[in-house]
């Protein structure tokens, strides 16, 4: 007979190889450890803050992004863009772009090393498509602790250790989604494998060998058309983890060994899959917007599970941030409206509508709200485009403690928090700020920055087996199906 304790046991220290990024308190991806957006070691964050109080440093980025930071160690990695696209007057070529993979001290705010990635051409138009509405460094670096790793879109994908020195590179594709508003979503690691969702550049879900650089596997598949979410993992049981994200109308659960479709489900009803999905166990809660409502499924089975896995409707949307979940309650905000969704039933609970917030988009996109707020021990943290930060204390009140900003300046924020070791993270177009006590600050240190400069994928030279892709009107709607499991 097994020993129940010690099944729980290897469990929890397989899910722990599974997910291993270094440090526990690290914020090493795209909302944190496993993607759950919550920070469990920051309590000494400060409700209150503003220019003059509380900012332990700022440092100035070389231009502006939408990606997140995240945090190794004593080290914040942010990535963005320069040269090209960076204001609505046209002033550059697009031969001019460069992205940008920034590492900078903790502590101090110093930058210690910015690696440049030239143009990659041919890229969309920031003035004739979509992209001028988030640019061109939109996808958040993903850590294991030991190097970092970034997607720049057609820029391809580069690995590279800590001190920033280029372990290999990689392309995931050039191609364009239908809108041409570019991709989004963030590169994940699962074991020794990284998992790149290149939905506009290839219709693909790609796993990269970490230690090479080399193509593990490639699905493709249509139906990630009009998705810019980032996927998680979920551990079903002690020896099976599904790789879950949303795409317009489905749910689908892969195998992250090989990216072979494990189960799908109907989910939301709209056309556009902006936000990312949350877990809790391995029940997905997932939100979209344009009326597509939310919905909850548990992981696991296979081929559709439509009729057995999904737990409930609910008619609460998004638009493009993505839900929080802090006890037995999710927290959606979207259109300057606070909703809780309660987690057993998918019923809409409390609402309150955020007074003073700033709108920052235009006429075609609305507000462009993207960031999602994060969880701090019983606080909420939500930020906006403007730079207005809501900090809410959770619990059977939901209470409203303030509303911060660290500038009076006119820069876009755009990237979710990051939050670790009692310090927020916020980066502008313009600046990447800490947040933290005075007790946590920081003089800079005399460090003198490294700076190095890298070409852009060629699809010749990079690992991509072209001769395997297949095109477009080859693809299917879902990925290949995985064989059934028991």
């Amino acid at each position: 007979m097994s020993n129940p304790t010690f099944t729980v046991v290897i469990f929890a220290i397989t899910t722990l190889l599974f997910f291993d990024s270094g440090n526990a308190d690290d914020w090493p991806r795209f909302r944190g450890a496993q993607g759950a957006g919550a920070a469990t070691d920051s309590n000494a964050i400060p409700n209150v803050w503003s220019p003059l109080e509380n900012i332990a440093w700022k440092s100035r980025l070389p231009g502006p992004g939408a990606s997140s930071p995240i945090v190794v160690g004593k080290r914040v990695f942010v990535t963005c863009y320069s040269g090209y696209g960076v204001t609505k007057e046209q002033q550059s070529n697009l031969e001019d772009l460069v992205r940008h993979l920034i590492c900078i001290d903790l502590t101090s705010g110093a930058i210690l090393w910015q690696n440049n990635i030239e143009a990659s051409l041919p890229e969309d138009s920031y003035y004739r498509s979509g992209v001028s509405s988030h640019g061109y460094a939109s996808h958040t670096p993903v850590s294991d602790g030991k190097n970092v790793y970034a997607f720049f879109g057609k820029g391809g994908v580069f690995a590279f250790d800590l001190d920033g020195n280029e372990l290999w590179r990689a392309s995931a594709g050039k191609e364009s989604d239908p809108p041409k508003w570019g991709s989004s979503s963030s590169p994940i690691l699962y074991r020794n494998t990284l998992i790149v969702t290149a939905s506009a550049e290839s219709q693909s879900v790609i796993g990269f060998d970490t230690q090479t650089g080399e193509e593990k596997w490639r699905q493709s598949a249509t139906g990630l058309n009009g998705m810019w979410g980032t996927p998680i993992l979920v551990p079903v049981n002690e020896t099976r983890t599904d790789l879950v994200m949303l795409v317009p109308g489905e749910i689908w659960g892969l195998d992250p060994t090989t990216g072979k479709l494990r189960w799908h489900s109907t989910a939301t009803k709209s056309q556009h899959a902006y936000s990312s999905v949350i877990a809790d166990g391995n029940r997905v809660y997932a939100f979209s917007g344009q009326g597509g409502g939310s919905v909850a499924i548990d992981a696991g089975g296979t081929g559709n599970v439509s009729d057995t896995h999904l737990v409930w409707n609910g008619p609460v949307n998004a638009v493009y941030g993505s839900p929080i979940r802090y006890e037995s309650d999710l927290y959606i905000i979207a259109r300057g409206i606070l909703s809780t969704v309660d987690t057993a039933t998918g019923k809409r609970g409390f609402q309150m509508r955020l007074k003073g917030e700033r709108k920052t988009g235009n006429a075609r996109f609305g507000s462009l709200d993207y960031a999602s707020p994060i969880v701090v021990g019983d606080r909420m943290l939500y930020l906006n485009a403007s730079g207005q930060v809501y900090v809410f204390q959770l619990g059977s009140n939901i209470e409203l403690l303030a509303v911060n900003e660290v500038t009076s300046e006119k820069e876009v924020f755009w990237g979710s928090p990051a939050a670790s070791d009692g310090r927020l993270f916020l980066r502008s177009s313009k600046y990447l700020y800490c947040i933290a006590n005075s007790d946590r600050a920081d003089s800079p240190a005399p460090v003198v920055p490294k700076f190095r400069t890298f070409s852009s994928i060629k699809e010749a030279n990079s690992s991509l087996p072209t001769s395997n892709v297949p095109t477009t009107s080859e693809r299917p709607k879902r990925p290949e199906p995985a064989e059934d499991e028991d």
